[in-house]
């Protein structure tokens, strides 16, 4: 089981459906339009398939920061999300992911941090982001295999890495 994590408002749902619809499409890759969503409440389980081979993803609401412990247990993987653009939220996604990195039950969990919403005017570089997170000291201290990407979920930028990355992590 993949675990997507955040902060609340950082674009997890969206990311879902469009990998969703990225992973079982036959038509190149068309998205289509952007689908409504609403925040996360509570969990979400969403089944990605990926080159014939179904990969379950489970959306924990930003909100529930505080019980996301309870469900690392059976977890194999994480793809934490962070809002690129929303400057504000930059500190307490700091904390939340070294929370999560620290867990030791994720010890052996293969991460991917997503910088989600790049396609927004005023979205943060990934030089500063990098540095804001100081990124290269997390993943110099952390147990885990750590992957950063920049994606859009709005967009579809960035989307096929993502799914190569659960491809890859999920192979045996």
């Amino acid at each position: 089981m993949c675990l997507l994590l955040g902060a609340a408002g950082t674009g997890k749902t969206l990311l879902v459906k469009r990998l969703q619809k990225l992973g079982s499409s036959d038509d190149g890759g068309d998205l289509g339009d952007v689908p409504p969503t609403l925040s996360t409440v509570g969990t979400n389980l969403t089944d990605l398939v990926i080159q014939k081979r179904t990969i379950t993803v489970r959306e924990l609401g930003g909100c529930m920061g505080p019980i996301w412990p309870s469900y690392y247990r059976d977890c194999s993987s994480v793809m934490f999300v962070i809002d690129a653009a929303n400057p504000r939220q930059i500190s307490a996604s700091c904390i939340q992911l070294l929370s999560v990195l620290s867990a030791d039950t994720l010890a052996t969990a293969s991460v991917l941090i997503l910088f989600n919403k790049i396609d927004l005017s005023g979205c943060m570089s990934l030089l500063e982001l990098k540095s804001l997170f100081r990124l290269n000291d997390i993943i110099s201290c952390a147990k885990q295999a750590i992957t950063v990407l920049e994606v859009s979920a709005r967009d579809g930028t960035g989307l096929p890495a993502v799914l190569q990355w659960l491809y890859t992590v999920y192979k045996d």
